[in-house]
C-alpha cells in the first residue's frame, strides 16, 4: 500500500473525531465520515509505519447506521463529527470509547453504565463563537475548519438556536452598511474579531457580544437599535476588549453597551447569573441530569463538600441544600464573583467560593484545618496536575466525584489515584454535545 493507491476496506471501528477504521495488511487506516459497516473504495492520501489515512473514493455498500447529512457544511466546518451516521450509533461509539478508555489507560475494569442521551439532538448549544473574516472581498461568518483557522461560512448551525441566525443576519447587515473593519490575525490589524452569543435556556434570555481588537465599536448605537428591533428578549449587549496577538478568543475587559453585563438562567430548580467571561454547560437540560447524579454520587447530605474548578458555582450549589457546607474553588474572577451573587439569588447561606488555583486553594484549606467529606472536580480538558491528585488524596475524603469532558484524562488521573488509595466504582457517560466527538462523564471514586 501506497499513496495514492485506491483500495477495498471494511470499516469496523470509529474514532471520536468521525474517522472510521479499518486494516489493509494488519495496518489501521483512517477514513474521516466513514460508518462502521461501510464496505468502501478508498483513495490512499498517506502511508505511515503504524497507520494510513485515506479518503472515501466510492461506497461500495453503506453501513446500516449510514445517514445523509442535514448540514451543507458538514464535514468541512470542523464543528460535528457525526452528521453522517444515526445518533443511536453515535451513543455507542461515545460508550465504547469511555469504556475502553478506562480499560486500557486507567487499567479500570468496571460495568460502565450506558450513556445517557442528550433530550434534544440539535438546538441544543446556549452559547456559541463565532469567528470572523474577510475572503475573496467577502465577509465570512461561521466556525473554524478542523485543525485551521480558516473561516467556514455557517450562519445557520443545526446545534445552534435560530435566535443567533437572526442575530448573524443582524451583524452582518450593519458590517456589510458601516464597512466594518474584520479583524486579520495574520497581520494582527482590523477590528471585529468574533461574535459571541448566549442564552438562557429556561429564561430566554440572550447576551450578546461583540469581541474587538480595540476599545470602541463605530456604530455601536445602530448596532444595538438593530439587534433590540430583532430580538426585545435579549438583555444584555456588551464589547469584550481583547487587543492580544492570541488564538485566545475573549481578552478580560468587557465594556456592556446595553442592558445588564449578565443574563439569568434556571438550572436544578436554582437561578444562575452569568456573565460573558463565566463557565456555563452549554446544554443546560443535559447538565441538570449530569448534576443530579454528581449528587446522588456524591451523597453530600450533612457533609463538608469541596467543589473544585466550580465556575459560577452551579455544581455545589445544587447539592448545598442537603450539605453542611460547600466550599467552591475557581480561577477565573468573573466567575468567582457570579458564584457569591449566586449563592445569594438562591439564598444559600453555607456556600463560600475562593478564587484560587485548585491546587492552591486546597493546601490552603488543609493548612486552615477544613476537611471535606466529598470533593466533586470538573477539571478542564487536560484533568487534574499529579500535584491536585495528591492534595485531593492528603485532604482523605470519603468519596471523589470527579466530572470529565475527556475520558482519557480521566483514566489516566484515576490511575494514578488508585495508587493513592482510591477506586473507582462508577462511572456513568452523558452525551452533551451531540453530533460532536466529545462526551462527558461522571465517575465515582471510594477510599
Amino acid at each position: 500500500m501506497k499513496k495514492n493507491d485506491i483500495c477495498t476496506l471494511n470499516i469496523t471501528d470509529c474514532t471520536l473525531s468521525g474517522s472510521g477504521v479499518g486494516h489493509i495488511d494488519s495496518l489501521a487506516v483512517f477514513v474521516p465520515a466513514s460508518a462502521v459497516g461501510d464496505e468502501l473504495q478508498v483513495h490512499i492520501l498517506k502511508v505511515k509505519s503504524n497507520c494510513a489515512f485515506a479518503k472515501i473514493h466510492k461506497i461500495i455498500n453503506p453501513s446500516p447506521d449510514r445517514i445523509d447529512s442535514d448540514c451543507p457544511v458538514f464535514p468541512k466546518c470542523g464543528g460535528c463529527a457525526f452528521r453522517h451516521i444515526s445518533y443511536e450509533a453515535e451513543l455507542r461509539i461515545k460508550e465504547n470509547q469511555v469504556r475502553e478508555n478506562l480499560r486500557r489507560i486507567g487499567k479500570i475494569d468496571i460495568d460502565v453504565d450506558s450513556i445517557q442521551p442528550s433530550p434534544s439532538v440539535n438546538a441544543y448549544r446556549n452559547k456559541a463563537q463565532y469567528p470572523l473574516s474577510m475572503q475573496g472581498g467577502k465577509l465570512s461568518i461561521g466556525f473554524y475548519a478542523e485543525r485551521s483557522h480558516r473561516v467556514i461560512d455557517c450562519r445557520r448551525c443545526q446545534l445552534q438556536s435560530d435566535e443567533f441566525t437572526v442575530i448573524l443576519s443582524v451583524f452582518n447587515d450593519w458590517i456589510l452598511k458601516n464597512k466594518i473593519f474584520i479583524y486579520d490575525e495574520v497581520k494582527h490589524k482590523g477590528l471585529l474579531r468574533h461574535i459571541y452569543i448566549r442564552k438562557g435556556e429556561k429564561t430566554g434570555e440572550i447576551l450578546v457580544c461583540a469581541v474587538i481588537n480595540g476599545e470602541k465599536l463605530p456604530h455601536q448605537e445602530e448596532l444595538c437599535d438593530a439587534l433590540l428591533k430583532k430580538l426585545p428578549q435579549i438583555k444584555s449587549i456588551v464589547l469584550n476588549i481583547n487587543k492580544e496577538k492570541t488564538n485566545v478568543i475573549l481578552g478580560k475587559k468587557c465594556i456592556t453597551l446595553y442592558g445588564r453585563e449578565y443574563i439569568e438562567d434556571e438550572l436544578c430548580s436554582l437561578r444562575f447569573r452569568i456573565s460573558p467571561l463565566s463557565f456555563y454547560q452549554v446544554n443546560a437540560l443535559q447538565a441538570e441530569r449530569l448534576y443530579n447524579k454528581a449528587k446522588e454520587l456524591a451523597d453530600p447530605k450533612g457533609k463538608t463538600v469541596l467543589d473544585l474548578y466550580c465556575g459560577t458555582g452551579t455544581i455545589g450549589l445544587t447539592m448545598a441544600k442537603t450539605a453542611k457546607k460547600v466550599i467552591g474553588v475557581e480561577i477565573i474572577p468573573d466567575a468567582v464573583r457570579d458564584a457569591k451573587i449566586n449563592a445569594e439569588l438562591n439564598g444559600i447561606n453555607n456556600a463560600e467560593f475562593i478564587c484560587a488555583d485548585a491546587g492552591e486553594a486546597a493546601k490552603q484549606l488543609k493548612e486552615n484545618g477544613i476537611k471535606p467529606d466529598v470533593i466533586i472536580v470538573d477539571p478542564p480538558r487536560k484533568g487534574c496536575s499529579e500535584d491536585v491528585l495528591q492534595t485531593i488524596a492528603d485532604f482523605s475524603p470519603e468519596r471523589l466525584v470527579y466530572i470529565s469532558c475527556d475520558s482519557a484524562t480521566l483514566a489516566r488521573d484515576c490511575a494514578i489515584l488508585k495508587t493513592l488509595g482510591y477506586t473507582v466504582t462508577a462511572a456513568t457517560p452523558f452525551d452533551m454535545f451531540p453530533r460532536t466527538g466529545h462526551v462527558e462523564t461522571v465517575a465515582l471514586l471510594t477510599k
